[in-house]
């Protein structure tokens, strides 16, 4: 069953809602203003928030606010409940991005059916999207089951590239999706000294190229496989038909889009104050969590590649290494970095 977090200012009411959903299997997080609600959902990642709307703190409109520009967050389905009937409050709510909207008082089983629905909704665009190709292959068949959208290529090209193989130059247009069924992917931008500075690395299971097709301009970086990949080639027009007609996929791509704006900021933050150590610490972070498996990662890049990752000199990381090697931060094995402490990379502070 479902974790379901409950933001009510009202005791009583709430604690006989928690009631309600625990005798029907769910569990509960309870909240008793908006401020700790987004605490607990930001903490917890509820499957569904119920949140009353006139409370202390921060109203139930606030806090849909909040949660939904959070990537973490955007994607939980939310239900107000109120006792307030007035169709403005409605029109708001829905406007904000509510799924559902319970008047107070209702009875066990329309608060139930009111999440039950939620929740097999919610669950449908999760499986809708997994990160293979096997659930690229389901969703486009589900996508093909609506009207519009029944002369989306049946054939999609797959491209095999090498080490080192560029995918796509800055300036070039743009025509395709790509999604990586297997390998991994920089994407990064030169400048006029003709010096990198690595801005992704995808992998396994991720789209990239996306942003020059919804803004239909050339690409403003270039990308390349750093190790052996395989791509699957998406039509900017198949893109399109997806974006603008499947309510499901487009939910997907606004994701991603907040994830990796909210990725770039923290970078420039990053790169603007941290020191040369942290730098290159977070550069071997970001490396494991692309690699890692069972909490443990070993992987090869070039060095210039973590030197354009972290935004430092080769030279620096060379160093650096050197560093992390001797404090057992990290061990380096036939040419291969292992990370040996993510977390004490993660912590660094100076």
């Amino acid at each position: 069953m479902a974790k379901i977090l409950i933001i009510e200012d009202n005791t009583d009411v709430r604690e006989n809602i928690s009631e309600i959903l625990e005798l029907a299997g769910h569990e509960t997080l309870l909240a008793e203003n908006g401020k700790i609600g987004i605490e607990v959902a930001l903490d917890d990642r509820p499957e569904l928030i119920l949140c009353d709307v006139m409370m202390p703190e921060l109203d139930g409109f606030g806090v849909l606010k909040i949660i939904g520009k959070n990537p973490k967050t955007a994607d939980i389905p939310f239900i107000f409940l109120t006792a307030k009937t007035e169709q403005t409050d409605f029109r708001k709510g829905m406007g904000l991005g509510a799924d559902d909207y319970i008047t107070k008082p209702f009875d066990d089983t329309e608060l139930l059916e009111a999440i039950e629905i939620r929740l097999r909704k919610s669950e449908k665009i999760k499986k809708s999207f997994s990160r293979s190709q096997e659930g690229l292959n389901q969703f486009y068949d589900e996508a093909k089951a609506h009207s519009d959208l029944v002369k989306l290529s049946e054939n999609r090209e797959e491209r095999n590239l090498t080490r080192k193989t560029k995918v796509f130059e800055e300036g070039q247009r743009t025509n395709w999706l790509y999604f990586i069924s297997k390998g991994k992917v920089k994407c990064y931008k030169t400048n006029e000294f003709g010096k990198e500075l690595i801005t992704h690395i995808y992998s396994e299971g991720d789209f990239f190229g996306y942003l020059p097709l919804i803004t239909d301009i050339t690409y403003e970086e270039s990308a390349t496989a750093i190790e052996d990949s395989t791509l699957i080639l998406i039509p900017k027009s198949d893109f399109n038909l997806l974006l603008y007609g499947n309510r499901e996929f487009g939910i997907q791509f606004i994701k991603m889009l907040a994830n990796q704006v909210s990725e770039t900021e923290e970078n420039l933050i990053n790169f603007a104050y941290d020191s040369v150590r942290q730098k290159v610490a977070r550069a071997l972070v970001v490396l494991f969590n692309k690699y890692h498996q069972n909490n443990q990662a070993r992987f090869s890049i070039l060095r210039e590649d973590l030197a354009a990752l972290a935004a430092t000199a080769k030279e620096t990381v060379i160093r650096t290494i050197s560093d992390f090697k001797e404090e057992g931060l990290i061990s380096v094995e036939e040419n291969d970095i292992v990370i040996k402490s993510v977390k004490a990379l993660e912590n660094l502070r100076y």
